[in-house]
């Protein structure tokens, strides 16, 4: 089983959080190694996972940018570029981070972006599962830097190639009221999850901690851990 996840809205609706823990999730069932990228310029994925970035995609993007020289002779500049990406991914046991980091300069950076994007394809293809956190807003959709998905939580309105889109609703106090989900009920999106608002969350992102200290039996962790269930069931068919 080998599946990709991303995860898309307005900013400040728990993308992070709930990537995070449906990273927790997947290693609790023994689904390893697991790809995580936190493709949001405001990057907090790895403080959300417990880990340590010391580069990112788009340092590494304005450094080649900058300084083309730098490369060694002997070498392609597509394997350079690859063994610089290698040298960005944060690795720990089941479980490897890459961040994204800012956005582009004003310069044109195609060629180095289409490197990524290929060179990413096949990375994700290395893993179990390959979890992505996207920045707010659609934007990184129109450019398909997500490129194939099976399972994204928002609607489907670009011709992207996207398995399953689902509707995934967080800081949820009790059952949605009718009138809120006829609200959603013209995307054609189902509702997949509601993800109750949880203090040992709160308290824990004051405190700086990890998803992966949060007891197990607290209600975000549950609600995501019932979440994977769903997923996986649902990606053997």
């Amino acid at each position: 089983m080998s599946f990709r996840i991303a995860f898309a809205g307005k900013g400040g609706t728990g993308k992070t959080t709930i990537a995070s823990l449906l990273c927790r999730s997947l290693q609790a069932r023994n689904i390893k190694p697991i790809l995580a990228v936190d493709a949001d310029p405001n990057s907090c994925l790895a403080d959300k996972l417990g880990l340590r970035v010391a580069r990112t995609i788009g340092a590494l993007r304005e450094e080649l940018r900058a300084r083309p020289e730098a490369k060694p002779a002997g070498i392609s500049k597509n394997e350079w570029i690859e063994r610089q990406i290698n040298e960005a991914l944060v690795e720990s046991l089941g479980l490897d981070l890459l961040v994204m980091g800012r956005q582009e300069g004003p310069d044109c950076y195609c060629f180095i972006n289409h490197l990524l994007r290929e060179y990413l394809g096949r990375l994700g293809k290395q893993y179990a599962a390959v979890v992505i956190d996207n920045e707010a807003g659609l934007e990184h959709l129109s450019r398909r830097t997500d490129g194939s998905v099976d399972i994204m939580d928002l609607v489907r309105t670009l011709h992207l190639d996207i398995g399953a889109c689902y509707l995934v609703l967080n800081q949820c106090a009790g059952p949605v009221p009718h009138a809120v989900m006829a609200q959603f009920q013209p995307t054609g999106l189902e509702p997949l999850a509601l993800i109750p608002a949880d203090p040992a969350l709160a308290a824990g992102d004051v405190l700086g901690q990890s998803v992966g200290e949060l007891p197990a039996n607290a209600p975000a962790v549950v609600a995501v851990d019932g979440l994977v269930s769903v997923l996986l069931e649902r990606s053997k068919r």
